[in-house]
């Protein structure tokens, strides 16, 4: 089993964490703002999820993204409109409007099943139109030690993802959750979070949101400073998402104040930081225009 934290000269401390997010809490009002909140706006994966999504729901969603500048002119869009795999054509085929078709897939949210049928839904889902596919770390090889092949299954979805868009000329980005809320230590965080880059991951993301514990400020910590030291031994960059129980502009605003103070401006950006989120779009709609917005 690969030492990743070892390999990377990186231990988490837990005392500097929590100085550290103690001093990012306490600043918040400092940050925030209306420029700060529209640009979570902007990078927010805005997600339905739900077991009696359909073809029609999930295009009334897709109507409302395409519509949205038309009520609020001065706003970013999001940056992507996030379903399961089947509804992937649905976006695809709805969308007027530049906003990436993400899917969770491999059999989300568990990811237990058989490998080959992880592989073909992923498959399935870029030729339908995915832009980004997100996919949960295998925790069954994961958690038992078997890092080698947790690390095999996520290299052998971004070949699969990577042959399908280049054969309609195109890349899609994968996006690799951990579920940090059953990770009970910061070092296995931190191993997941390695393993995942090193496998292929374009982005490493805390949570499903069908768990007890989703994202918290302390797995975006851990996760974020692993970034770092991945891309001070490798110059590539990884993107961070935090999702599941981000429901307040301020939730938002603390994370995107982890990732500043980690990372720096450079991640503040779509390409490299993104909210999975399905109901703190109208929180931070409602905090910039000063009144209850319910536009999703």
């Amino acid at each position: 089993m690969i030492d990743y934290l070892d390999k990377y000269a990186y231990a988490p401390n837990q005392e500097r964490m929590s100085r550290a997010l103690e001093m990012i809490a306490a600043n918040l009002e400092n940050v925030v703002s209306d420029e700060v909140l529209k640009t979570c706006f902007s990078m927010m994966d805005l997600t339905t999820l739900k077991t009696n999504d359909t073809p029609a729901s999930v295009a009334k969603l897709v109507r409302k993204v395409n519509s949205f500048q038309e009520s609020y002119p001065e706003w970013p869009l999001p940056a992507s409109i996030c379903v399961y795999p089947n509804f992937a054509s649905v976006v695809a085929n709805t969308r007027t409007c530049p906003v990436n078709v993400t899917v969770v897939s491999a059999c989300f949210p568990s990811s237990q099943s058989f490998l080959e049928v992880k592989l073909k839904e992923c498959e399935l889902a870029v030729k339908n139109g995915a832009d980004e596919v997100d996919i949960v770390l295998a925790l069954n090889s994961f958690l038992a030690g078997d890092y080698e092949t947790a690390s095999n299954e996520i290299a052998s979805v971004r070949r699969v993802i990577d042959e399908a868009a280049a054969s309609q000329g195109r890349r899609v980005h994968l996006k690799v959750i951990l579920e940090t809320g059953l990770l009970l230590t910061s070092e296995a965080i931190a191993n997941a979070s390695f393993l995942a880059m090193e496998a292929g991951a374009d982005f490493i993301k805390t949570s499903t949101g069908k768990v007890d514990v989703n994202a918290t400020p302390a797995a975006a910590y851990v996760m974020c400073e692993c970034i770092a030291k991945y891309y001070e031994a490798t110059g590539r960059k990884v993107g961070f998402k935090p999702a599941g129980g981000i429901s307040s502009a301020m939730d938002a605003v603390s994370y995107y104040s982890i990732v500043s103070s980690l990372l720096g401006k450079e991640w503040l950006n779509k390409d490299l930081f993104r909210f999975g989120v399905s109901r703190v779009a109208n929180s931070i709609l409602s905090a910039v225009m000063g009144s209850t917005v319910s536009y999703f």
